[in-house]
């Protein structure tokens, strides 16, 4: 066992409760069997296998020439749901022993019985390995929660269909931990029905009893709604006995309810009436031979709605036991099973009907691939399981260095003249500011910029403030949210384009806003006006170590230099049309213009708004911001209002 680390045989437990999860378990023994170059089989024998009323089932095991390592009688008689608790216990007490007797590399633990659940939890608290086999599956009953109990003890997991494999990785189980297999039981069901099966016929009907001529009955309690299912157990034998076919009737389950199923038996007088043949038990290859030839298999046992579609014989499940499990189209449901009438007129739909052969729960390859699994076990690994948890929301716990620090965010401001960088609270107070001349060139800018960025974040720690991002533009806000869009750059209001033949921007377009009405257009503006000596006016002077500025384009206009209010009037016309098509887009119910230029700008745009705006919006308030840099909190903003933000 390369697996294994020391090259030892695997140790295989397996444990079997009664006659229908040996028919399952059956095919994975002889598997394991036949290699014991690579496997010690040990068999543990409880439950109602070790019952005369059921049959002594544990005789079938060795029978088949198995050596039975342990029997365990645990089963409290009573029949009921105390019962079914104190068998539970009584496992409990007693496994322990035997466990520790074998040592088991990997108990082997099958399907949804109670007995099942006591085996699973004594081996994961004897940290032993617990493969499952069946897991994921929906019945319709408690057995369901007992199913889904023992997948989260067990270790690893042997599921029959693709639907089964999904539910398992919905539960968080691994998925290196699961096989697809199939169902075990459907290698000896696909190579079966050759066989002779009138001698078995014969044997268990009679001899005048014919091929499709014959029904097999198989109902257990229901131990949710105990009272309703014996009811519907004695309509059931009450329509069998009126459609007068041969009718095979297999005792019930151990579960609580089966005493009484068993008096409705006798009252009715099942065991003595012609047409019916009651039995405890019958062998596995037997019971193949005997449903593959019937007329119609009737119950709720999971062997009609799992087995028997391999065979394509006509099923009738009655109730909700096995109202979750995938079924092919040879089973036919009555949920409410409440008339003799309702389950009559089904067996006249389905008696002696022919369906497809369903593969829906196995192909026959099942145990070649269970026994490849468990060679493939490593022994090494951890025995703690892990769950493959979805993601869920951070962790929303906190921690003292995160209560001490301040919330903040890098805020920067590309002004026309200067460049600044702030570092601003989640409260809005601007912990320090950083300002520098604006540099002629973009790539000058950028470097500047980041220089800036990376002096303030040294800075931030310094000053026990934690950033949380850096922020940049203009901003929407909607019903109190900040919009940030899909790739997180929605309201590039600068960018919005106003003539198809404006400037240049430095976005790489040209008539964007920013073109027109941005410090740094003001400046070049000027900067030409100065050029060609039409910026200065009386009263204004520049000096020469000082470079041309925005701020002498308005000096200059409001001194009355005519060119220089017509290049403010342009700009202005600029910034409104953009508005205007703002408030056709979104429509909101406030305008705020920030900045040094706002308030040269804030007439224009309202005249723009009365002379262009759709009537419907130009109501709308246009204020000038009354912060103290709003630029730079507007730009905080964006980044402290989205990573704080908790996502439900």
């Amino acid at each position: 066992m390369e697996k294994n680390g020391d090259n030892r045989k695997l140790r295989v437990c397996v444990a079997t409760c009664n006659r229908a999860d040996y028919s399952k378990l059956a095919p994975i023994m002889f598997g394991i069997k036949m290699e014991p170059e690579f496997f010690e089989l040990d068999v543990v024998v409880l439950g109602s296998h070790l019952i005369d009323d059921y049959g002594n089932t544990y005789r079938m095991i060795e029978q088949d020439d198995f050596d039975i390592n342990t029997r365990l009688h645990t089963i409290v008689r009573g029949e009921d749901e105390a019962a079914m608790v104190e068998s539970v216990g009584l496992a409990l007490v007693k496994l322990p022993d035997v466990l520790n007797r074998l040592k088991p590399d990997i108990m082997i633990v099958h399907g949804d019985r109670f007995d099942a659940l006591a085996l699973a939890t004594s081996a994961a608290l004897m940290n032993i390995r617990i493969l499952h086999i069946e897991g994921g599956e929906v019945s319709g009953t408690i057995d369901d929660s007992i199913r889904h109990a023992i997948t989260k003890l067990a270790h690893y997991h042997v599921c029959c269909t693709r639907s089964a494999e999904q539910h398992l990785i919905s539960m968080c189980e691994d998925h290196d931990r699961i096989l697809l297999a199939g169902c075990p039981s459907y290698d000896k069901l696909l190579s079966a029905k050759n066989k002779d099966y009138m001698s078995i016929i014969r044997m268990w009907l009679g001899d005048d009893v014919k091929s499709k001529d014959y029904i097999v009955a198989l109902q257990h309690p229901v131990t949710t709604d105990i009272k309703h299912s014996i009811k519907m157990f004695e309509l059931t034998l009450d329509a069998l006995i009126s459609f007068n076919k041969r009718t095979l009737v297999l005792f019930p389950n151990i579960d609580a309810g089966s005493k009484e199923m068993v008096r409705v038996m006798r009252k009715k007088g099942i065991e003595h009436h012609p047409n019916f043949r009651a039995v405890k038990h019958v062998p596995f290859d037997q019971f193949i031979q005997l449903v593959a030839h019937a007329g119609c298999m009737i119950g709720n046992s999971s062997c009609g709605v799992r087995e028997v579609g391999a065979f394509g014989t006509p099923v009738i499940n009655l109730g909700t036991r096995q109202i979750g499990r995938e079924t092919g189209e040879n089973v036919l449901h009555v949920r409410d099973a409440d008339t003799q009438d309702k389950i009559l007129q089904a067996l006249h739909l389905q008696f002696g009907k022919q369906y497809p052969c369903s593969k829906i729960y196995g192909d026959g390859n099942a145990v070649p691939r269970i026994l490849k699994f468990l060679k493939s076990i490593d022994l090494q690994e951890p025995l703690q399981k892990k769950f493959c948890f979805p993601p869920v929301k951070e962790n929303i716990s906190q921690d003292i260095d995160h209560i001490l620090e301040t919330l903040s965010a890098l805020a920067v401001d590309l002004g026309g003249t200067n460049l600044r960088v702030a570092i601003v609270s989640m409260k809005g107070e601007i912990v320090k500011k950083y300002t520098q001349f604006n540099p002629k060139t973009y790539e000058e800018r950028i470097n500047l910029i980041l220089q800036m960025c990376v002096e303030a974040a040294a800075e931030a720690v310094k000053l026990n403030c934690r950033i949380l991002g850096v922020g940049i533009g203009g901003g929407i806000i909607h019903q109190h949210e900040l919009i940030h869009g899909s790739s997180f750059c929605a309201a590039e209001l600068g960018h919005l384009v106003v003539s198809l033949d404006g400037p240049d921007c430095s976005c790489g377009s040209h008539g964007c806003i920013e073109a027109y009405a941005s410090g740094m257009a003001l400046q070049r503006e000027a900067k030409k006006l100065h050029d060609e000596d039409l910026l200065l006016v009386e009263g204004m002077s520049v000096p020469k170590d000082e470079a041309v500025s925005a701020v002498h384009l308005i000096q200059a206009a409001k001194l009355g230099n005519v060119k220089a209010q017509s290049i403010l009037r342009t700009a202005g016309t600029a910034l409104g049309l953009g508005v205007v098509n703002i408030l056709h887009t979104i429509n909101p119910s406030l305008v705020i213009l920030s900045g040094v230029l706002a308030s040269h700008y804030i007439h224009i745009v309202k005249d723009v708004i009365r002379q262009q705006a759709l009537s419907s919006v130009q109501d709308v308030d246009v204020v000038v911001s009354d912060l103290v840099d709003p630029a730079l909190l507007g730009a905080a903003s964006m980044v402290l209002d989205y990573t704080t933000r908790r996502i439900c």
